[in-house]
């Protein structure tokens, strides 16, 4: 880049850089002046001139220059530069003629450096060539140099010259970046301003949707209470209903079970249409029954609150009870009932009550709508499930009629109704259960060409357990490397629990909801350590009824090996319900009259008086002739409410008391604290007679233990206070279950 360019460049920057170059060229005038006074006084020191008045002479000229200079600085700058500049020539060669002090030629191209730096380049170059004009050109007698100190000080002022060049251009090249710079963060600055301003629009649209989402969730929170009282209260009318409903169904099937097997306790013969008509109200009463265990079921799947007690079973082994539940119906139809059955099938891990409840509604629809031909139960492994398939030869199924059948209340048409009865239920329950357990169910069918109903059940394949290790060691077995991936499925293993409790609650609640995981279930102390002790497990769970037996295995817990946590809590069962209340047996209402002299028998009774309190009468009456029908020769008392069952007790001290826990005046609960209380009374025993399940409670455990052999570390116990916490915590809702099957509420 030559100096013309680099001034060209200069003159084309804006404002902002000239004005710093200016202040750069202020600041080296100032410089300058103070070496050309620190110049002059050097020159009024100098004892080797001719005539030493000249050398202060010329060192005054030098005083009067720097204060011409610094008031032309005032003034104009260009013009103190080159009176600096000329001056400066102008001093040197007084000094050096007048004065007779050569050597100050040397000093004469100065000149040049500051006319670049304090003008331009140009004005440096124009000033060097001055000099070399003025030096090469100059006599003797004007200047008495000799040649060789000319031609130094010619060279030298070229030399200056080319090093003020080569300092300048780096500077002019960086103003230059740092203009482009300064541009540049300009303009990203004008962009930085526009994004603050999207940006400030952006965070007012999101305040104003944050405020509107805020409405939303507390609309979509009161609208969620909403949801859960209306479900709430559909569980209570329907936990309501199946109490109202089957306390009268308990009325008339009891009487019509008492009155068919032993008629002879009402005197004379009763007439047999009589007992046909008994017959059929009895079939009835349990078709009721039967369709409000369905609509309790629906109702539990739909809201969430059926579970499934999964085991190991085999489908054949359904099947065919389902097929001896149904065989008599075909036979009376002259129907033929066909299986296909593969001998390999796998063990399924199901509900077995439910899918023999599925099978068996799929054959007695097959039965009822089958007029001629009969049906096939076909059953084959498809992958990882199992297809179980119906096929019967009835009248066949329209397509527009199909997709209704899975409804709850629907059927083909009004007249299969009328026709072959049937509430519709049974297709949408079965349907329900099918899905639960991870499969589904549809329809294959045509009119006049029968109907096949198919569903699916996933395969858990679990190998037997049999022997110890050893069973695995094959004598001369080599190892192998496979050279191709496998192509059996992988299957996460399962957990395993040891349940160590005297009954059988815990087990059974752990196998109804926790499907995932084995769980093995011990009825004492030193077999649950050993059985822990000999296969690995993840925790014992104890079922501990107090705090005393809570206490016990504070000690037993360093026994366990590999620091098995062991976890106590309480889940009461029925004997552990009537036990709390004091009572020998709790029977929840239906009581088949079998059952309530079996319980009777139980008690081992030393006379045979019998106080029955309870609220309903028909109840009172159906329980009055189930005693006195028998043999034993019972003497039975009745009391309608607390209050007269009190006064009963006190007066009579009969053998046994069979009480209602829902009463007026005196309900069940104070009837049995004020027996306990009274000793006379308190071994009197008792047996609870309720419609309400002592299971059914919401509340199933009010106390949660966790028990470590080698203790918690500070990481263990933080995780396990935030887990619990967020858990049972008001303010913190808990994480949904992992497992298939939904938890009551």
């Amino acid at each position: 880049m030559t100096t013309q360019q680099l001034a060209a460049e200069t003159d084309t920057w804006p404002g902002e850089m000239k004005a710093l170059l200016q202040e750069v060229r202020d600041k080296t005038l100032v410089f300058s002046l103070a070496g050309l006074f620190l110049t002059g006084v050097l020159f009024g020191t100098l004892e080797d001139t001719a005539d030493p008045g000249r050398g202060i002479f010329c060192a005054l000229a030098a005083f009067l220059l720097c204060l011409l200079v610094w008031l032309a600085s005032r003034w104009n700058h260009l013009c103190a530069s080159w009176l600096l500049v000329s001056g400066w020539c102008a001093v040197m060669l007084l000094m050096a003629t007048w004065a007779s002090v050569v050597t100050t030629i040397w000093l004469l191209p100065l000149s040049v450096g500051m006319a670049a730096l304090l003008v331009s380049f140009p004005a440096g170059a124009v000033t060097a060539a001055s000099l070399t004009i003025l030096l090469l050109v100059a006599p003797g007698q004007w200047l008495p140099a000799e040649p060789a100190m000319r031609v130094i000080a010619v060279l030298s002022a070229w030399v200056i010259m080319g090093l003020v060049w080569l300092a300048m251009q780096p500077i002019h090249i960086v103003g230059e970046w740092a203009w482009s710079a300064y541009e540049r963060s300009q303009e990203l600055l004008e962009k930085l301003r526009g994004h603050q301003q999207q940006l400030q629009q952006t965070l007012d649209d999101l305040t104003a949707a944050n405020h509107q989402l805020v409405r939303l969730n507390r609309l979509a929170d009161s609208l969620h209470r909403a949801a859960e009282e209306d479900r709430q209260a559909k569980e209570q009318f329907v936990a309501n209903v199946s109490h109202e409903l089957r306390t009268p169904l308990n009325m008339i099937i009891g009487f019509s079970e008492m009155i068919m097997s032993v008629p002879e306790v009402y005197g004379s013969r009763i007439p047999t249409a009589l007992l046909a008509d008994l017959a059929v109200v009895l079939r009835n009463s349990q078709h009721l029954a039967s369709l409000i265990d369905d609509v309790l079921d629906l109702s539990q799947i739909e809201a969430g609150q059926l579970a499934l007690a999964r085991e190991q079973v085999s489908l054949p082994e359904i099947i065919s009870s389902a097929i001896t539940a149904v065989r008599p119906l075909f036979e009376s139809k002259g129907l033929y009932l066909r299986t296909d059955l593969p001998e390999d099938l796998p063990l399924v891990v199901v509900d077995r009550t439910r899918v023999r409840q599925v099978v068996l509604n799929l054959l007695s629809n097959a039965g009822r709508f089958t007029e001629h031909g009969g049906v096939i139960v076909e059953v084959r492994q498809q992958g990882c499930d199992v297809v179980i398939s119906v096929a019967d030869t009835g009248p066949g199924i329209a397509t527009t009629d199909q997709d209704r059948l899975f409804q709850p209340f629907q059927q083909a048409d009004a007249s299969i109704r009328r026709r072959y009865g049937g509430s519709g239920l049974g297709l949408s329950i079965s349907k329900k259960f099918v899905e639960l357990h991870g499969g589904k169910m549809w329809l294959e069918s045509a009119v006049n060409t029968g109907s096949t109903f198919h569903f699916t059940l996933p395969i858990h394949p679990t190998e037997p357990v049999d022997g110890g290790v050893l069973q695995w060691l094959i004598p001369g077995w080599e190892f192998k490397e496979r050279t191709r991936r496998p192509l059996v499925p992988v299957l996460p293993p399962h957990s395993r629990w040891v349940v160590c409790e005297s009954g059988d609650s815990l087990h059974r609640l752990l196998a109804r909801y926790a499907s995932n995981i084995d769980v093995v279930s011990i009825s004492d102390v030193a077999s649950a350590v050993h059985e822990v002790s000999t296969v690995p497990s993840q925790a014992l769970l104890v079922n501990a009824t107090s705090t005393a037996d809570m206490l016990e295995w504070f000690d037993l817990a360093s026994q366990l090996p590999g620091n098995t946590p062991v976890i106590t809590c309480f889940v009461p069962g029925v004997p552990d319900a009537a036990s709390n209340l004091g009572v020998e047996d709790y029977l929840v209402k239906p009581i088949a009259r079998e059952k309530l002299l079996a319980t009777l028998k139980r008690l081992h009774l030393r006379g045979k008086t019998i106080l029955i309190a309870d609220d309903d009468p028909d109840t009172v009456r159906l329980f009055w002739r189930t005693l006195v029908s028998t043999t034993d020769g019972y003497r039975v008392l009745t009391a309608n409410d607390g209050r007269r069952a009190w006064e009963i007790l006190c007066q009579e001290r009969p053998d046994a008391l069979l009480v209602d826990l829902g009463m007026p005046e005196m309900d069940g609960f104070e009837l049995l604290a004020a027996k306990n209380a009274d000793p006379a009374l308190r071994d009197i025993p008792t047996v609870v007679i309720s419609a309400r399940d002592p299971l059914g409670h919401p509340i199933i455990s009010k106390g949660l233990a966790v028990l470590r052999g080698d203790g918690l570390s500070l990481l263990q116990l933080l995780a396990c206070i935030e887990a619990v916490s967020a858990i049972l915590s008001p303010t913190h809702p808990p994480a949904p279950a992992t497992h298939t099957e939904a938890l009551p509420d």
